[in-house]
């Protein structure tokens, strides 16, 4: 297991500035104000530092003085915990606990279609025709609430941003219509928070 070869001061995170997962917890970062050095990492060139930390070589890699963590839901769990305000998680166990399994049906069900995107090859087609019919079919539950079944910003809010802020990267076009514009409001309104327009790299702005 990496451990730390020099103890740090700060906190670091290590970051692919064009990658969804790096995205999602610069996200939480900006939400909780954390003063973190930010080390923006191409992924075909990394420090070998890097490697004496994490055992997978992977980004992204957050190091807490002794404590390095390379999973993202991790990561942001642990830093809404050592940071609790604002709270991105809801405050009732049942209430998190479906925060929790929303985030893993985005990890199951449409990072892997995100990731057949990039990765380009015969199956982009199709990835990309399940990803809209998926987002399409969810828009009408943002017509109850402003959030992702919350009334308030979460965690669950971090995963979905990156993924709806590249759709023109992955040439994923939704629909203009009524059924389909209560996912678009809810869009402008992660786009419009200031901590997402902070967490943005210059890459991301480039994106729209």
């Amino acid at each position: 297991m990496g451990v730390p070869t020099n103890k740090r001061s700060s906190m670091t995170f290590f970051s692919d500035g064009r990658s969804h997962y790096s995205h999602r917890v610069r996200i939480v970062l900006a939400e909780k104000g954390v003063s973190v050095d930010i080390i923006d990492v191409d992924p075909d060139d990394k420090p070998a530092e890097l490697a004496d930390l994490n055992p997978y070589n992977s980004l992204p890699t957050l190091v807490d003085r002794d404590l390095v963590l390379f999973e993202t839901k991790v990561m942001m769990e642990y830093l809404d915990e050592r940071f609790p305000h604002p709270p991105l998680l809801p405050v009732y166990p049942v209430a998190r606990a479906q925060s929790r399994q929303i985030m893993h049906r985005i990890e199951r069900d449409w990072c892997p279609l995100v990731d057949k995107i990039l990765a380009g090859g015969k199956d982009v087609a199709s990835a990309r025709k399940e990803l809209r019919d998926s987002f399409v079919g969810i828009a009408p539950m943002f017509t109850e609430l402003p959030y992702f079944f919350n009334e308030e910003f979460s965690l669950v809010d971090c995963c979905m941003a990156p993924l709806l802020w590249r759709l023109e990267q992955f040439e994923v076009s939704l629909p203009k219509t009524k059924q389909v514009k209560p996912l678009l409001d809810y869009m402008d309104r992660l786009f419009a928070r200031e901590a997402f327009q902070q967490s943005l790299t210059e890459y991301e702005r480039e994106m729209r």
